[in-house]
């Protein structure tokens, strides 16, 4: 049986005309090498790639997460925009099938949000950022209905992993909040991740005081 996800719109609601001038601005960035776009909210969002701390913890989740996905239907991947009802997005690292085809947009630019599965943001130190991975990207993957969200926040308190789940998208919000501070194990409990485990050997040991 082909499973079917539907997508709620994402606000804001600004009429059509602006989402595609939006768009069109977005899509006609040139930018340097090391930096990306994406849409938030409504809003372009230019970043640079993460520092190297940022990009271990990711390149650790990753690599243990194809091991664990090894053989599988589903695989972990970065990289590569995510779109959502004139929103997009580039995680860290998400989970989709394999076989991605039938999710392509039709201009080929990224993948529906409709095929992820599981999506990992690691909060980076730079404030505004901060505040994007743990508030308006919250309220964006819920609304896009993406069953879970996980938060590795080496910058909240001596560092923590959140895992969201059972989204609201009509509240751009989640049912299940699980935290744990870093050192503390803390299990996926859904989806093509469903057992897998969150080590302090990818999260780290718990961070000294700020």
């Amino acid at each position: 049986m082909t499973e079917t996800r539907t997508e709620p719109p994402c606000p804001p609601e600004n009429g059509a005309g602006l989402d595609e001038v939006r768009w069109q601005a977005w899509e006609a960035m040139e930018l340097p090498e090391g930096y990306r776009a994406e849409i938030v909210e409504g809003a372009i969002e230019v970043s640079p790639t993460g520092r190297y701390a940022h990009s271990q913890t990711v390149f650790l989740l990753k690599e243990a997460l194809g091991g664990f996905l090894k053989g599988g239907d589903f695989a972990a991947r970065n990289d590569t925009n995510v779109v959502h009802a004139g929103c997009v997005w580039v995680p860290d690292l998400f989970i989709v099938p394999r076989d991605t085809e039938r999710y392509v947009t039709a201009d080929g630019v990224g993948i529906t949000a409709a095929a992820v599965r599981l999506v990992a943001g690691v909060v980076s130190p730079d404030g505004r950022r901060q505040e994007r991975d743990r508030v308006r990207k919250r309220r964006e993957y819920a609304r896009a209905a993406i069953p879970v969200y996980v938060v590795i926040d080496a910058h909240d308190d001596q560092g923590t992993v959140t895992v969201l789940t059972e989204p609201r998208p009509d509240r751009a919000d989640w049912v299940g909040v699980h935290r744990v501070p870093f050192g503390t194990e803390v299990t996926v409990p859904e989806g093509p991740a469903k057992g897998f485990v969150i080590t302090e050997a990818i999260t780290g040991p718990p961070r000294a005081k700020q």
